[in-house]
């Protein structure tokens, strides 16, 4: 047995009870609601909508701090003295975590930390599959496990497109004109993850229904792609027709399995209610 333990950020939207049947540990990201700040994770996504529809207050997002990580470290520590800590981190360029994480690893020698530059679904797509990979190899150490979750970062691709462009608005991310004229427009922009950078590719224009199954299809057409398995990503309010259209089309197009995987607080802080995203692994 290779004694590894996992550890992700709530960020990478894993639920508690999947958690649980690999054994991964989370630490958690937060949220500010106006005046008062909340563990990422402990709440429902669509708490944020909630609040942003009544006051028209967008919540913020922040990383784990080194509080969170030592509280972290000392809890599995204590729980598996003899056991190695990998941490699969969420992009290091988009939040203080990582940081964080290597200040409270300072001597404490039982911790490696790998950068994911993947977030949402993407960092989940990473975890999940390094968790059952580590169930396979138990002869794996510390260093095969690095090297592997590292291979697997780099072949993981993740985008989404929002429904509406209100929250980037909300969030400083687009302009109020840019915002109200690709709502008149139907304008959706296509943000990928690349090098860690959540980046707008490209736009497409018309209703979820419309674009949906063809960035499916799209993104699916490619031969280095592996298809026995693909993730979704849901935002609250995604429709249950985009969602089934979308699901069939990746099917269509040779995959054998689809796992969906719910937004949390952080990414729909950002995306808003009603995106939609794909992630794909490559050889």
């Amino acid at each position: 047995m290779n004694n590894i333990i996992l550890l992700a950020e709530t960020g990478s939207d894993i639920p508690r009870e999947t958690a649980g049947k690999y054994g991964i540990y989370l630490v958690p990201m937060h949220v500010t609601f106006s005046d008062h700040t909340r563990d990422d994770g402990t709440f429902p996504a669509e708490e944020i909508c909630e609040f942003y529809d009544r006051t028209g207050i967008l919540p913020k997002t922040s990383g784990s701090v080194p509080e969170d990580f030592e509280k972290i470290f000392d809890e599995i520590h204590a729980a598996h003295p003899d056991s190695q800590i990998l941490y699969l981190a969420y992009s290091s360029v988009t939040t203080c975590s990582y940081q964080s994480a290597q200040i409270a690893a300072q001597n404490r020698d039982y911790i490696t930390s790998v950068d994911t530059r993947q977030v949402s679904a993407g960092q989940y797509a990473v975890v999940i599959t390094m968790a059952k990979l580590l169930k396979e190899h138990p002869e794996w150490t510390i260093q095969d496990a690095r090297a592997k979750a590292e291979e697997l970062s780099a072949n993981i691709h993740m985008c989404f497109i929002p429904d509406k462009l209100e929250y980037l608005r909300a969030g400083g991310r687009v302009s109020n004109a840019v915002a109200i004229c690709g709502t008149l427009l139907k304008i959706h922009p296509r943000i990928e993850i690349l090098d860690g950078y959540l980046r707008a590719t490209q736009k497409s224009r018309g209703t979820m229904k419309k674009i949906v199954p063809h960035l499916v299809q799209e993104y699916l057409d490619d031969p280095a792609v592996l298809k026995d398995e693909i993730w979704m990503i849901c935002a609250p309010g995604l429709d249950k027709e985009i969602q089934k259209s979308a699901e069939l089309t990746a099917l269509s197009c040779g995959v054998k399995k689809v796992t969906w995987v719910k937004t949390g607080g952080v990414i729909t802080t950002h995306g808003g209610p009603g995106a939609f995203g794909i992630v794909k692994r490559t050889r």
